[in-house]
């Protein structure tokens, strides 16, 4: 829990004095697969899930390497809304798929320093 205080005052902190530096940002509300963006390692995966309704909303999303088409993997699914974060340690040119069922969503793509990246611990759900 402590680190993830340090890590979201880290955070702001960053984008006060321009540490952390979004690259991307996207949002919507139908599937889609997004533009390219390239980032270096490592890199956030900033993401935000609103609806008009609390149990019917859904959000999907994948990261697909842009050149090839490869399924890199399954990043996020939630049937909540809600909000949250993702670390990568793999930089390159990505594209993301994303489904959404009843949702309004936002995603930022955050290129961040290494130091910041030794601040994340993920979310735990209980």
């Amino acid at each position: 829990m402590i680190r993830m205080i340090l890590f979201t005052l880290l955070m702001i902190v960053a984008s006060l004095t321009g540490a952390s530096q979004t690259v991307k940002e996207f949002s919507g509300s139908a599937n889609t697969t997004t533009p390219m963006f390239t980032v270096d390692s490592p890199w956030l995966l900033d993401w935000r899930l609103d609806g008009d309704y609390d149990s019917l909303v859904a959000l999907d999303i994948t990261l697909v390497e842009a050149r090839t088409g490869r399924h890199v993997g399954r990043v996020l699914h939630t049937k909540y809304k809600g909000n949250g974060v993702k670390l990568f340690n793999d930089g390159g040119s990505y594209q993301l798929r994303v489904s959404s069922t009843f949702g309004r969503w936002r995603i930022k793509i955050q290129q961040i320093t290494h130091e910041e990246a030794k601040l994340y611990t993920p979310r735990r759900n209980n």
